[in-house]
């Protein structure tokens, strides 16, 4: 009976140590992509909230105010904000910076409304003491008052 002393081949526990290893390694990838895209997408959320204000600042000047977000013909702030925000022409032209993808139409009443980069409606507040209004987003986990949540504040 003759043996090879030296076998070619791998042994089932240098395979399951590789298979681990690369089970790590893609771990730590995926984490740091989302990661990544997180950040990113909290950087355009940002950018979106400054020409958001930009766009109020402009249909301030024009109409001595800031949009009334409980204005009845919309159904959301968001839609009520957007309305009102096209209806002014140099208000418009800033509003025309945001991103495509975050204005879609709502479903149920097909008005035009503005989303975060995660897919919610932003949320419009005012009242008629505040300096400045507010624009807050539900933040990764698209549920708002929670600790994630981003507002423009």
């Amino acid at each position: 009976m003759r043996t090879d002393k030296y076998k070619q081949g791998l042994t089932l526990i240098e395979m399951v140590i590789v298979v681990g290893i690369v089970a790590i390694l893609a771990t730590m990838i995926i984490s740091l992509t989302s990661r990544f895209d997180n950040q990113a997408k909290e950087k355009g959320l940002q950018n979106t909230f400054e020409l958001l204000k930009g766009s109020l600042q402009e249909y301030k000047d024009f109409w001595g105010t800031f949009p009334d977000p409980n204005q009845s013909a919309y159904s959301t702030h968001s839609a009520a904000l957007y309305g009102q925000l096209y209806s002014t022409p140099d208000s418009r032209k800033v509003l025309e910076g945001i991103s495509e993808s975050l204005i879609r139409k709502n479903p149920d009443n097909d008005l035009p409304q503005i989303y975060d980069p995660w897919g919610t409606v932003l949320e419009y507040f005012y009242t008629g003491g505040e300096a400045f209004p507010k624009l807050v987003s539900a933040g990764r986990d698209k549920i708002f008052n929670t600790a994630d949540d981003i507002s423009s504040r």
